[in-house]
């Protein structure tokens, strides 16, 4: 009957059907805890009466927080709470929970007020301990609001009380937050002596200006670059126009005298220069000085004025400087002798120009003029320069000074506001809610009653479901033996014990009473007690469980059509994990009701070594062994009802283990030939040295009795392994089932009786 697809793990889950095992299964536990949670519960109703309270609430817009004097300091600082979340109103919590606020408002409410319905007493510390102990603070977790709670059993003091912890937390707050030691006079001291420091410095400011000359850094450092910039223009322009006058005035005539008679000769020798019309030399030298004026005048146009070389102006200048030069050029071309003019032969220029022989003269002079100005500012830039640190840091001073006299003014301030409006006042602590008037909460008192309530129920299902699945590891159901250990169930028998259905059983354990050779009776040959002496005919084993032998009957003989086994007979061994199990009840039962179908025998083999399946039957021999059952001739004395025959193959000899084996394999072929439909052999429980595990492998099938609620599922899932090694086809019976939930209830059909 095993199959690679029952080795496969199932899945954890729970159906409706688990839980109602469950719970009925452990219903005596639930209950007892829900009662115990019901007794706790009157107690606590009873006893613990929801004491007065009032509540008020708290906004805090913001935490201003100051630790020293020092105005520059970063501890200096107002925290908003918008930005700082969560941790700074926790802060304000242990603030208001602190001792030293219960210990003063224990004291200003008076101890014995606080301990009256205590128990009495003038204990300030104890009185401080009780209001710590009934003091409920609870920041919101999405606002800036606090909720604040207190509780006591007179109602007249819970209102009184809280708002004086409310206004011991307000001065709290302020000593806590505010810079320590700082009064009214030391505040006015330090704003005199910052006045009189903000005076000094000032003075110093002013003589360092002085000395340097200066008003203001700013417009003298912009005026010095400025005009060191517009002096540098200047020189440029001049050395430039100097450059350019320079290569249009030809060079001095050079001493001509000769020095030898060579030199005369060549001179003598020259020819004379060649006359050009006056018309052409004037042409040539207006030509001239029109390009020194329209050089000068592009040359401010760059320099002086900032114009770059595509304004219109520009390029108009440009242009007609091209044409000159142009013009000069064609002169030059044309007329060769032009170029060796003397200056002095050139024509006047225009009227208002400078000669180029005059700016020549004058240009040197000015481009030197410059140069000593440029000088001189460069000079008087680097002493203001040497100035500006020393002004820098008087500024600096004086900025550092200002501030911790605004610092310290608006602390005086502050102060004195404070003062004015009263002690206690925080403005940046505002009430949203005064402290309401003294009531009780009973919606929290009774969800502490029905939290003890449900909490005994849900601590009783927790118990039962611990057990079930996590303690007891125990197969309680039909459903678990395929769902957990992989095997078909053939059957499950009911446990004849439960709700009183052991009346239905027989009143004694039936053995096997055969006649003795003198004729006495079992109990007079001192076989059985005399008390289990049975009437003849009365084999039945449990007449309440006949129907589920007919049952597994049925379902066996279903089991082998299936698998087309027709042969005769059929071999089939029932065995367990312990004993106990029902192995020879369940065998004995089987054997009975297989006799009652049809004219085939069926013989029942008891392996076991006392109390076998055979000692369950009426006129029997339990001194007939199997090989004497297989014999046609011998088999009369071991029949106990028609068509049901019994032996014993079952020893006291320890050889057993080992002779049973091999001796067995050589009665396979008898058995087989033999004209029986069924053999049912009632085996040992299932060990690693039983001989059930060896003998196995030569059954058609093999049912493994599994006690319910007994048996560990460990346990037979060992034991299926051992005998799936001897190639036996395992399936399973569950016997002594118990029903703890109502029939309407179950959804397992296996499940029910």
């Amino acid at each position: 009957m095993n199959n690679s697809r029952h080795n496969e793990p199932a899945a954890m889950s729970i159906s409706l059907g688990d839980i109602y095992f469950v719970v009925f299964r452990h219903k005596w536990k639930i209950l007892l805890l829900t009662l115990a949670g019901l007794v706790a519960a009157t107690g606590y109703y009873f006893k613990r009466q929801p004491p007065y309270q009032s509540e008020a609430e708290l906004f805090i817009r913001y935490i201003s927080d100051s630790r020293n004097m020092s105005p520059t300091d970063d501890n200096s600082r107002v925290t908003s709470q918008m930005n700082v979340g969560q941790g700074l109103m926790n802060s304000e919590v242990d603030i208001l929970n602190s001792f030293d606020i219960a210990t003063q408002v224990a004291t200003n409410i008076g101890p014995e007020r606080i301990l009256a319905k205590y128990g009495g007493g003038n204990d300030a510390i104890r009185a401080a301990v009780e209001i710590r102990k009934n003091l409920r603070v609870a920041p919101s977790q999405q606002s800036s609001v606090m909720h604040i709670t207190y509780l006591h059993p007179d109602p007249a003091l819970v209102q009184p009380v809280l708002n004086e912890i409310i206004r011991t937390y307000l001065e709290k707050h302020a000593q806590v937050h505010q810079a320590i030691g700082i009064s009214d006079d030391l505040l006015t001291d330090q704003i005199t002596q910052l006045r009189g420091q903000i005076a000094a410095t000032d003075e110093e400011l002013r003589i360092a200006k002085t000395n340097a000359g200066i008003i203001d850094m700013a417009d003298s450092q912009k005026s010095y670059s400025e005009e060191v910039s517009r002096i540098r223009r200047e020189l440029f322009q001049a050395e430039a126009e100097l450059a350019g006058h320079e290569s249009l005035v030809p060079a001095q005539a050079q001493d001509t005298r000769p020095t030898n008679s060579i030199a005369t000769n060549a001179i003598a020798a020259t020819p004379a220069p060649v006359k050009l019309p006056s018309e052409i030399t004037e042409q040539y030298q207006t030509a001239c000085t029109r390009q020194a004026f329209l050089q000068k005048k592009e040359n401010d146009y760059l320099m002086d004025s900032g114009f770059t070389p595509e304004n219109n102006l520009v390029k108009e200048v440009h242009a007609q400087l091209a044409a000159v030069i142009q013009t000069k050029q064609d002169l030059e071309a044309k007329y060769p002798s032009l170029t060796d003019l003397p200056v002095e032969t050139a024509a006047a220029p225009a009227p208002g120009l400078p000669t180029p022989v005059n700016l020549l003269a004058a240009l040197p002079l000015r481009v030197k003029i410059l140069q000593q100005q440029l000088m001189r500012l460069q000079s008087d830039a680097a002493r203001l320069d040497e100035a500006e640190a020393r002004i820098n840091d008087l500024l600096r001073k004086k900025q550092v000074q200002e501030s911790s006299y605004k610092y310290f003014a608006n602390s005086l301030e502050e102060a004195r506001i404070n003062e004015a409006l009263g002690p206690g006042h925080v403005s940046n602590i505002n009430r949203i809610q005064q402290p309401s008037p003294p009531y009780k909460d009973f919606a929290a008192f009774y969800k502490k009653v029905c939290l003890l309530i449900f909490g005994g129920l849900g601590a009783g299902l927790a118990w039962a479901f611990l057990i079930e699945f996590f303690l007891d590891h125990s197969v309680k159901r039909a459903g678990e033996v395929e769902g957990k250990l992989h095997l078909p169930c053939f059957l499950s028998i009911p446990d004849l014990g439960q709700n009183k259905r052991a009346v239905k059983a027989a009143a004694a354990r039936r053995q096997l009473a055969a006649a003795q050779p003198n004729g006495d009776s079992p109990a007079a040959a001192g076989l059985v007690p005399a008390t289990h002496d049975l009437e003849a005919n009365a084999w039945h084993i449990n007449h309440a469980l006949d129907t589920h032998y007919d049952a597994l009957r049925d379902r066996l003989v279903l089991y082998f059509e299936s698998i087309n086994l027709t042969r005769k007979p059929k071999l089939v061994a029932i065995t367990s994990t312990n004993r106990g199990a029902g192995v020879s009840t369940i065998a004995a039962g089987l054997a009975a009701s297989l006799s009652e179908t049809g004219d085939g025998r069926v013989l029942l083999v008891d392996m076991n070594r006392e109390h076998g399946a055979a000692q369950q039957f009426f006129n029997g021999q339990p001194s007939c062994k199997l090989d004497d059952a297989l014999l046609s001739d011998k088999r009369d004395h071991a029949m106990v009802k028609d068509n049901l025959y019994v032996v014993s193959e079952s020893s006291h000899s320890d050889q057993l283990t080992r002779v049973l084996p091999k001796r067995f394999a050589t009665l396979v072929p008898q058995l087989k030939a033999s004209d029986y439909d069924y053999i049912i052999f009632d085996m040992p429980p299932v060990t690693q040295t039983s001989i059930t595990t060896r003998l196995a492998g030569f059954m058609d099938t093999v049912m493994l009795v599994i006690e319910s609620e007994k048996t560990d599922r460990e346990v037979v899932q060992q034991a299926n392994a051992l005998l799936s090694k001897s190639k036996a086809n395992v399936s399973a019976i569950l016997n002594k089932t118990r029903q703890y939930v109502p029939s309407r209830l179950v959804h397992d059909i296996n499940s029910k009786m």
